[in-house]
Formats: C-alpha cells, structure tokens, sequence
C-alpha cells in the first residue's frame, strides 16, 4: 500500500473517533498536509508526508511513518505516526500553562448569597 485516503489514516492513528468526524474536520479546514489546507476527505497521504490537525486549541504536527487503513489498538496507532519535537513541546507548554491556571470554580467557593447576606447587600446598596 503506497498511499491511503487521509480521513481513513486519522481515524486508523486515533486522532478522530469515527472516519466521518475525520472527514467532517477535513472539510472544515482544520488538517493540513505539507502545508497546504485539504478540503476533500479523500486526499492521499504517503509516508513521509507531514500533517497538522488542529484539536482543541492546538496543532498536532506529525510525520506519517507507516500505512494502516484498519483501526487497532492504540500502541499500533503510535507507530504510524512521529510527532514534531516543536509539537510536543508546545503541548508540553499548554499543559503546562492548563496546570498553572487558577480553577475556575474558586471564585464560586462562597456560593450563592443567603438571605441575611442579601439583605446586608441591599443595605449597602441603599435600597
């Protein structure tokens, strides 16, 4: 096998769920192959093409080491791809940055007001 369609590849390397959800993310724009933006599902990738899948916020860049047009388990997804070391360290970096952030939830640690507290926020309110 010299070439396979793309959103067969992404789905059989675990990037995407299902081969529609690849095709669905194809088609929005949102995977390159050797820089240039695919539009059709059915584009072929060979090994040693380059492609970038933006997910969640960030871009995967990873090179097609190897072929597989059936999804197995994740371990013989990972050997048909090898991620850019620029890639992983700018994942390393957003979890980073994702460990580092305030959680969100803290500011509601008070909770709703209760009614004494209510009543003390209208009186300083003047009402």
């Amino acid at each position: 096998m010299d070439k396979l369609r793309l959103d067969k590849w992404l789905w059989a390397a675990r990037f995407y769920k299902t081969r529609s959800l690849a095709a669905h993310e194809i088609q929005a724009g949102r995977v390159q192959v050797n820089g240039q933006v695919i539009a059709k599902p059915a584009r072929e990738v060979a090994v040693g093409d380059r492609i970038r899948v933006r997910k969640t916020g960030l871009d995967v860049e990873v090179g097609v080491q190897a072929l597989s047009g059936a999804r197995g388990p994740a371990s013989q997804a990972a050997l048909l791809y090898q991620e850019t070391p620029e890639s992983v360290s700018a994942r390393e970096r957003a979890a980073e940055q994702r460990r580092l952030a305030p959680e969100p939830a803290q500011d509601l640690a008070a909770g709703r007001p209760t009614k004494r507290d209510r009543r003390l926020i209208d009186q300083m309110r003047g009402r």
